[in-house]
């Protein structure tokens, strides 16, 4: 198949565009439709992540030299009762993976195709939690419980809550290390991207912590060293690291780990780190390029690199 050409990349990544932008209405639609409750929340969520979604699309369209369509797929609205709608989500987000998988097999741009990889992990995440809530619906329907009366939650596994409280300490450490290189870089570009992956990583200590207190055990809200290096290039060879670090982690404690829930959540974590690692080394590739031969920038300190430092994270499980 011959490669793709800029026009129709960008075609292609506004056919994603306008799918985002149909499932954002469609998931808004059913949480509110739902009114108050615990349901309405978790899609309302899902909806803000097709939203994340829709932003990188939108960003990328624009660094091809495109302009985002405003137009939005068609919605599935079919069905009367909340098991119903759910199903239609469930179908939403297979045809969303199956467009982004058949864009994946014809585009070569390793930049697009991170962040289509990124919005597929969190697709399939996506369509598994409408599958369970298509149960819990039909379940309450039909008068059921998850649990019969008689039965209790086992007693929490200490090696789980253990590897949960490690994610939950490195989570909270990149989210302090994110937002000080964001606030002290001079580079503003940078400085909201890295704002934009400290609220990603605010979502996964949200995730992790909910999964420590679903356990009966209080999550483990400390954190370990910040880097607080003074140069961009530092900064980012720092969050660079960290990323690894907890990759590598998260890939061991999958292996590891026997609960296939939070295998699953533990991977679709891993593969955010992952997207992250990318996105870093991009920007500091970028940097390095501008920037190859520059003295250190007077904003950014004649002594670049020698202010007060505290080692970055390594591995939690270690410490």
């Amino acid at each position: 198949m011959a490669k793709p050409t800029n026009s129709q990349i960008i075609a292609m990544l506004n056919d994603d565009l306008k799918g985002e932008h149909a499932a954002i209405i469609q998931y808004l639609r059913h949480a509110y439709a739902l009114g108050e409750g615990d349901l309405a929340a978790e899609i309302e969520a899902i909806a803000r992540e097709e939203m994340y979604h829709y932003m990188y699309l939108s960003d990328a369209i624009v660094e091809l030299g495109g302009k985002p369509t405003v137009e939005r797929g068609k919605l599935d609205l079919a069905g009367n009762e909340p098991p119903a709608w759910m199903e239609r989500d469930v179908l939403a987000e297979q045809d969303a993976i199956d467009l982004y998988e058949k864009h994946l097999r014809v585009i070569e741009d390793p930049t697009i195709i991170r962040t289509l990889q990124r919005i597929v992990s969190d697709e399939r995440s996506h369509k598994a939690d409408f599958t369970k809530f298509v149960g819990k619906l039909k379940a309450a329907a039909a008068g059921e419980s998850d649990l019969p009366p008689e039965a209790a939650p086992p007693p929490p596994n200490k090696r789980t809550v253990e590897i949960l409280n490690s994610g939950v300490q490195h989570e909270y450490t990149v989210i302090v290390q994110y937002l000080y290189h964001s606030f002290t870089t001079p580079h503003r570009n940078i400085g909201e991207e890295l704002h934009w992956q400290a609220v990603n990583e605010m979502q996964h200590m949200g995730w992790l912590s909910e999964q420590v207190a679903g356990l009966g055990v209080e999550p483990d809200m400390e954190y370990a060293g910040v880097d607080v290096s003074e140069n961009t290039t530092d900064m980012l060879k720092a969050d660079i690291a960290a990323e690894r670090a907890v990759t590598m982690d998260y890939n061991a404690q999958i292996e590891e780990l026997k609960d296939p829930k939070v295998k699953t959540l533990l991977a679709r974590i891993r593969d955010h780190e992952i997207f992250h690692d990318q996105l870093f080394s991009g920007m500091l590739q970028e940097l390095e390029t501008d920037e190859p031969a520059a003295p250190p920038d007077a904003s950014e300190g004649a002594d670049a690199g020698s202010g007060p430092k505290i080692p970055t994270i390594g591995s939690l499980l270690g410490s």
